[in-house]
């Protein structure tokens, strides 16, 4: 894992050696660590003993790269998944354990069980029933949970467009942070968060709802019931990506801090835009840099705890590639891309079947394979479809009319023999 003194670990493990470190410190305490990273407080014992000793590389698992102890064999893995298809079909996987031990002795937990036949196909996950809703208290740090969410308003009542405020309400203190948007989708998502990112830092977590924009609609693959994980959007992705814990609401009440704060706003801030008559998008955004700061001052609280837990962002992360939207796309024989009903040649040759496509989130497009950058052109002229010959498409022809003999006509008259020639003589 350290090699020429370069240490290879995932975002989750930085994030464990950022907050550990903390509490080596004297910042936190190891069972407010504990609560951070959802660990046992022993756990966090081990680690800070670890770090200690070994240094930054004592928070990387010892096990990466190696095939689990307790892996179940393949050979046992069929047997169950068989033995479920052919005799113990429609059985919960409670019951098809019991029967494993007591007949065919085979001794597994009931959730090891479960999760065979879950990634086999041959169950499904089940939604439990709705819990009661109840008080929660807030967040004891500054950055701990976000609460966002977007309000479509008429902010600027009727001088300008609708807007939408994507805003930020942090759960400990109620310091705020916000931006007018045209709409509300993944692209003011991200420009957001990244605006937030580079003024504050990483938060841990971020409270929101199930808006298709936050979370994703689409239907399991097989692929990702083998693995085990859920389809995700594009924000979601990026979330992820930076170490930020993503938890969707089931209600608005759930994350009552951030509505109540836009039914504030939708009170107080509009008034405050309608004193100074603000007319334009630019102009509500500049205005939030000066009202959020003495928002937050008025109807902000201290936190529990003083330590900041939002986190600085690694030297040399590149912001721009992860908050972006990323599509996989086929690259034809031909080296190109098509997007949106646009062509796009590849200038370089490249041994893949697939590229990856990034939508900056100004406007930019980005094409990359094996996390390479490549060299590309838009193909500005595409051959003409050829559609099928209509009948207002033909020539015209002007008709013949077709003529009716008068009735005295010479065709209509009965045909007469002429006389024979020798008769004809001798009369004469």
């Amino acid at each position: 894992m350290c090699e020429k003194d370069i240490i290879v670990m995932s975002r989750r493990e930085l994030k464990r050696l950022q907050v550990v470190k903390k509490t080596i410190e004297g910042g936190l305490k190891q069972v407010e660590a504990a609560n951070v990273l959802e660990l046992s407080v022993r756990q966090i014992g081990r680690l800070v003993r670890r770090i200690e000793s070994e240094g930054d590389v004592g928070v990387v698992h010892r096990l990466r790269g190696k095939a689990s102890n307790f892996r179940i064999g393949d050979d046992k893995r069929k047997k169950v998944i068989d033995l479920y298809r052919v005799k113990y079909k429609g059985f919960g996987p409670t019951l098809f354990c019991e029967k494993l031990t007591e007949d065919e002795d085979l001794k597994l937990s009931a959730e090891t069980v479960r999760q065979l036949l879950i990634g086999s196909g041959d169950w499904a996950k089940r939604r439990k029933v709705r819990k009661h809703r109840q008080w929660r208290e807030r967040s004891g740090h500054y950055g701990q949970m976000q609460q966002m969410d977007g309000s479509h308003h008429d902010w600027l009542e009727g001088r300008g467009p609708w807007l939408v405020l994507m805003a930020y309400i942090d759960d400990a203190t109620g310091r705020v942070h916000g931006r007018f948007y045209d709409y509300e989708g993944t692209v003011p998502a991200m420009d957001s968060f990244r605006r937030y990112v580079r003024k504050y830092g990483v938060p841990q977590s971020v409270y929101l709802d199930k808006h298709t924009t936050y979370k994703s609609t689409a239907k399991l693959t097989i692929e990702d019931e083998l693995n085990g994980r859920n389809p995700k959007s594009q924000f979601e992705r990026a979330l992820s990506e930076l170490g930020v814990n993503v938890i969707h609401a089931n209600s608005p009440q759930a994350k009552g801090r951030v509505e109540r704060l836009f039914k504030t706003l939708q009170d107080r801030l509009v008034k405050e835009m309608r004193l100074r008559g603000i007319k334009t998008k630019e102009e509500a955004n500049k205005f939030l840099e000066i009202y959020f700061p003495k928002h937050s001052k008025k109807f902000g609280v201290i936190a529990r705890e003083r330590e900041d837990m939002h986190i600085k962002l690694p030297a040399g992360t590149n912001l721009e590639r992860i908050l972006c939207i990323k599509t996989e796309r086929t690259l034809r024989n031909d080296f190109t891309v098509s997007k949106d009903k646009k062509v796009y040649q590849v200038l370089e040759a490249v041994k893949a079947d697939k590229v990856m496509l990034e939508e900056r989130i100004d406007g930019s497009l980005r094409l990359y394979c094996n996390n390479e950058s490549l060299k590309y052109k838009e193909i500005q002229t595409s051959p003409l479809k050829v559609k099928a010959l209509q009948v207002s498409d033909m020539p015209f022809t002007r008709r013949r009319k077709k003529h009716i003999p008068a009735a005295d006509h010479p065709w209509r008259k009965p045909f007469k023999k002429p006389l024979n020639s020798a008769v004809f003589s001798q009369a004469i």
